[in-house]
């Protein structure tokens, strides 16, 4: 089965949803899942998991609710406060909740470029491994070393990598970033979404070969077994939509063996993610 491993529903609110700036008037509207399905089925995927986009619990039950309405939402990524005292407690209430995969916290945005690896979050995070959950890294470049140490330090959990860290494509730099995904790589327990990329090229003018050094990098280090696809749909809308993202991916991983492209398109999500395909 292929699965979308990136995407996201939201009512839009302005306060809320401040990241929407006004240049990305294409997606300041609710989006839900009357809306991505028609975009599964003609592209071909039978699934996909849901990914929070603010961090409040709230969140996460609204994804829950919506994924125990919509079976094509083979899995949610919520939220959850993994500094707050009672954290214990908070996942072992979701862990009734079968969808409910794994969690991810906006640390791109924090001040704290190291807040992962202060002694709250760490105490949080030794809390996921034996519920099973997994941990979406939503990062920035220069997180990718402070990514690595939380790796090295929790090898029994299993972290994804979202949006490459975010390189930056439009600038072409690679050089820094490729060095530190590299690294962060080396940890057989963290993984990579291909998703995210059109938004970090040139939102008009981007090439399918902007991508090609920085997919390189990533399926070099993770090797085709550790890397999957992820539309980060409706964000990519901005910069060329659902049909562009599949259509880059789908370019590069054409010279791939039928099961390595199996992996890459569903496979790979199924086995981080433990959806049964």
């Amino acid at each position: 089965m292929r699965i979308d491993a990136h995407q996201h529903f939201w009512q839009y609110n302005a306060q809320r949803d401040a990241w929407i700036t006004p240049d990305m008037a294409a997606i300041r509207r609710d989006f839900g899942p009357d809306d991505l399905g028609p975009l599964l089925a003609q592209h071909g995927f039978g699934g996909c998991v849901a990914v929070q986009a603010s961090q409040s619990e709230a969140e996460t039950d609204w994804l829950l609710t919506l994924a125990a309405a919509h079976p094509f939402i083979k899995g949610v990524v919520g939220w959850v406060d993994l500094q707050a005292p009672d954290v214990a407690e908070r996942l072992a209430y979701y862990q009734q909740f079968g969808k409910l995969k794994g969690f991810r916290h906006v640390l791109q945005g924090e001040a704290d470029r190291a807040l992962m690896l202060t002694p709250a979050f760490r105490r949080g995070l030794t809390a996921l491994g034996p519920l099973g959950f997994t941990y979406d890294l939503l990062i920035l470049p220069d997180q990718l070393r402070y990514a690595g140490q939380l790796a090295a330090a929790f090898p029994q959990q299993r972290f994804v990598l979202d949006h490459l860290a975010k390189p930056p494509i439009k600038a072409q730099e690679i050089d820094a970033w490729a060095r530190d995904v590299r690294a962060l790589a080396a940890h057989g327990n963290v993984w990579c979404k291909a998703s995210g990329l059109l938004t970090e090229a040139d939102w008009h003018a981007w090439q399918p070969q902007d991508f090609r050094p920085y997919l390189d990098v990533v399926f070099e280090a993770f090797g085709t077994g550790r890397v999957l696809f992820g539309s980060d749909w409706p964000v990519c809308n901005v910069a060329g939509g659902y049909a562009a993202a599949v259509g880059v991916a789908q370019g590069y991983v054409a010279a791939l063996s039928a099961s390595e492209q199996a992996g890459f398109w569903g496979g790979n999500a199924a086995s981080f993610y433990s959806i049964d395909s």
